[in-house]
């Protein structure tokens, strides 16, 4: 059995984790399918975006990594690779947290640009709860999405959120009934999918690398030679005649 699922539909990528019996959680069989399938969708330019879920009931219950208390760094590296390649991607990704997202399974989905959840998903960090500090760098991706205060209540304090709740704190983008979670995440990812793909892609850079930017004036100065890039591309004057064309067949019409 495929531990990764993947399909390709609108220029979408979908990789499902799938081993509903554990519960989607990350082994190292796991995630070598996911770095072999991450590659390929880099590799073919008709994947524009990526939506990673999991087969039901969990999206992703953690890191089965048997006896903790033996293991090492090398060891942890080697399962936090399913949710660092994904980070890693230079394609827009989107998570579509269809159910339980635990500890490592929570990196996974902050991980992704984006995050999508059913209204009955539940992400839970639980590391301490199980006596271990957190990984992954889960505090890190977690307060930069939420903030101190939020990252705080459900790192520390335990608090489990689900979809209501995760899209009031700005964790998820959205929260949908479970029946149109994969429906609504596929739509959305057509947003960046339809864009160019290498134009998506530099501008996903773009907004990743303004976390190190101060000033306005040097936002302006960073993003000058991408547009003006941009500007010198064919898919540019072949979009630009068409929205010219349109406008002027709406003008004739009046």
């Amino acid at each position: 059995m495929s531990l990764v699922l993947t399909s390709v539909a609108d220029r979408v990528a979908t990789l499902t984790l799938n081993n509903p019996d554990e519960r989607n959680t990350l082994t190292a069989p796991m995630v070598a399918e996911i770095v072999a399938a991450m590659d390929a969708f880099e590799a073919d330019a008709e994947v524009g975006a990526v939506v990673v879920t999991g087969t039901a009931p969990a999206f992703c219950a953690g890191a089965n990594l048997g006896n903790l208390s033996e293991a090492t760094g090398e060891s942890l590296g080697n399962i936090y690779e399913g949710f660092l390649r994904i980070a890693r991607s230079p394609l827009p990704t989107v998570a579509a947290v269809n159910g339980s997202a635990v500890g490592a399974g929570m990196n996974l989905a902050l991980g992704c640009d984006v995050r999508i959840v059913a209204d009955r998903a539940k992400l839970d960090t639980r590391f301490l709860q199980l006596g271990i500090h957190p990984g992954g760098g889960h505090t890190w991706m977690l307060r930069r999405i939420v903030g101190p205060q939020a990252a705080m209540a459900a790192v520390v304090f335990g608090q489990v959120l689900d979809g209501p709740e995760a899209e009031r704190i700005g964790l998820a983008w959205r929260s949908v009934p479970s029946d149109e979670l994969l429906s609504t995440a596929h739509e959305f990812a057509k947003g960046a999918a339809s864009a160019p793909r290498e134009l998506a892609i530099t501008t996903k850079a773009t907004i990743q690398s303004m976390a190190d930017v101060e000033t306005h004036e040097a936002a302006v100065a960073a993003e000058l030679e991408p547009q003006l890039w941009s500007t010198r591309q064919p898919w540019f004057a072949e979009r630009l005649a068409r929205l010219q064309a349109k406008l002027s067949a709406k003008t004739g019409r009046r």
